[in-house]
């Protein structure tokens, strides 16, 4: 079982990263589920390392029954002086130079939680990277592994949130 979706990038140096939607390992608002609203939850950031010029955001449930998981949304070029996105970020207006991939349904937006009914407690990763570099240069409608990839050489610093959402049978 993968329990972190940056397992094969570089360790660097990890910052801090919060929601007032949802505590570290609890569960994620209603509103964060597809079923709920359909919104990406609030989230604020700190102790970004000396150097970031710009930050990604990516948002995976290694738990999906689909054998490579389920990417629910993924933005770069986030400017360096941001340090937190609202609710509903992932399907309203991001910061000035933000880019949103499309994620697993296709869309350029936050997908919400939706684990199958009866699959278990899954768990979502929200994962902000700072960076080295003010713009990435990802081809239009690339996916977020690609972003990935992308990122892989330029990645400074790594902050992560977790949080939960299950289905009942």
């Amino acid at each position: 079982m993968v329990n972190d979706p940056n397992w094969r990038l570089p360790e660097v140096p990890s910052f801090d990263l919060e929601s007032p939607d949802f505590p570290a390992d609890g569960m994620l608002p209603d509103s964060a589920r597809a079923d709920g609203g359909n919104l990406s939850p609030a989230l604020r950031w700190s102790g970004a390392p000396a150097g970031t010029r710009s930050f990604a955001l990516t948002s995976y449930d290694p738990d999906a029954p689909t054998g490579s998981g389920f990417w629910h949304w993924a933005v770069y070029n986030i400017p360096a002086g941001v340090t937190e996105l609202p609710a509903g970020a992932g399907t309203h207006e991001l910061p000035a130079g933000g880019v949103t991939l499309p994620n697993e349904l296709g869309g350029e937006e936050y997908a919400g939680a939706a684990p199958p009914p009866g699959d278990g407690r899954h768990r979502y990763f929200f994962t902000v990277s700072a960076l080295d570099i003010g713009k990435l240069d990802v081809p239009a409608g690339a996916t977020p592994a690609v972003l990935g990839f992308m990122l892989r050489g330029h990645i400074i610093g790594r902050a992560q949130l977790v949080g939960l959402a299950e289905t009942p049978a």
